[in-house]
């Protein structure tokens, strides 16, 4: 497997591009958007760079990634040699239904199909193409160059073979891949939106501030962030949207999204994408502060 295609340069494709090229592969990133393609390979250069200040890649090693990666927008044209494709689209079925279509259309005969879905049942999205038992979930974390895990979801027809091969290929990137069923949310978010949940929930209800939920959540059970900044850095529309899935899916009240974050979400107030949510962030630098309409 030499030849891979990721599918969306936002900020999951621009990271598994970039881990991919870092260990060899032939990358080509497709994305409708030549903006989002130069932000894209702006963002891998940038994240190369401070690799290469903390000395754990050189100069070479920069710039034979960077080679490795060719941006495009035509997708039948990039797949037609790929060993393995790679869709980092937006949380949206219906766009990943369509996207599924196109790359079984345009990929050859024996090239895996893998969705980053973050909660989208594979089993799902393989019946829109003709070769199921080669479609299989590969849910990296973000930020992707850094964490290690990779869910690697098995749809109902994934093959043996198929599953084998993305764990060894996972094991390549440096990466440790964990095999999962195909149910809602799979482990990573059936356990984590609930919790973000459970946090904006007991912030809706008065039970304690944004900053108090957090520190609560960072001292007394060693999160590295609080999940309400958390759901902030992840988008709120996106935790919005993994909570709807897992809602239809299990038909749990457990699941059903608290109403201030449908109310958040309606209102624009995405996280630090677009610069406020829990917190308010400041532009091109690290600092925040309790977003206004929570302060006290």
């Amino acid at each position: 497997m030499k030849n891979v295609v990721v599918i969306g340069a936002g900020t999951m494709g621009n990271g598994i591009a970039h881990v991919f090229a870092m260990q060899g592969y032939k990358v080509q990133l497709v994305d409708v958007s030549e903006q989002a393609l130069s932000k894209a390979m702006a963002t891998i250069e940038k994240n190369l760079d401070r690799m290469l200040r903390k000395e754990k890649i050189d100069e070479a090693g920069k710039t034979a990634t960077l080679a490795n990666i060719t941006p495009g927008a035509d997708l039948t044209k990039a797949a037609a040699n790929a060993d393995l494709i790679v869709e980092a689209a937006t949380e949206n079925v219906d766009l990943k239904l369509k996207i599924f279509k196109q790359m079984d259309e345009a990929a050859p005969e024996g090239c895996i199909l893998a969705s980053n879905t973050s909660s989208i049942s594979i089993t799902k999205i393989a019946a829109v193409t003709n070769r199921p038992e080669l479609v299989i979930g590969m849910h990296f974390m973000n930020p992707v160059p850094v964490m290690k895990l990779v869910e690697v979801i098995r749809g109902y027809a994934t093959s043996d073979e198929t599953l084998n091969t993305i764990m060894e290929l996972s094991k390549n990137l440096k990466k440790v891949p964990v095999e999962v069923n195909d149910y809602p949310g799979f482990i990573a978010n059936r356990i984590l939106m609930p919790m973000i949940n459970e946090a904006i929930y007991s912030l809706y209800e008065s039970v304690a501030g944004v900053e108090e939920i957090d520190t609560v959540m960072k001292l007394g059970m060693a999160h590295p962030m609080g999940p309400l900044q958390l759901a902030d850095f992840i988008g709120l529309d996106v935790c919005l949207s993994i909570l709807n899935v897992l809602y239809d899916g299990f038909g749990q009240d457990k699941y059903a999204p608290c109403p201030l974050l449908v109310n958040m979400v309606m209102a624009g107030k995405l996280g630090a994408k677009t610069g406020e949510g829990f917190y308010r962030y400041t532009p091109g630098s690290k600092d925040k502060e309790v977003a206004p309409f929570f302060k006290k």
